[in-house]
């Protein structure tokens, strides 16, 4: 399957640097499958993540729990 025709989101909290992933919230809603990819890579591939993995990815990312690099 290609995802290509999906509406891609990316934080509103990315400073636009490069250093961002997308996400396909309507499809999640609709599914409860997250797609991800790299935003410089939309050719790329998507990984597909459950919701509640997303939302540890999330609340880790909003924690600080992965560090700063």
């Amino acid at each position: 399957m290609t995802y290509d025709c999906l509406d891609w989101t990316k934080s509103s909290y990315s400073d636009n640097g490069g250093a961002c992933v997308e996400w396909a919230p309507q499809y999640a809603s609709a599914t409860g499958t997250v797609p991800v990819r790299d935003s410089k890579r939309t050719d790329g591939p998507v990984l597909l993540v459950s919701v509640s993995a997303f939302a540890g990815l999330v609340a880790g990312v909003r924690t600080g729990g992965f560090g700063t690099h």
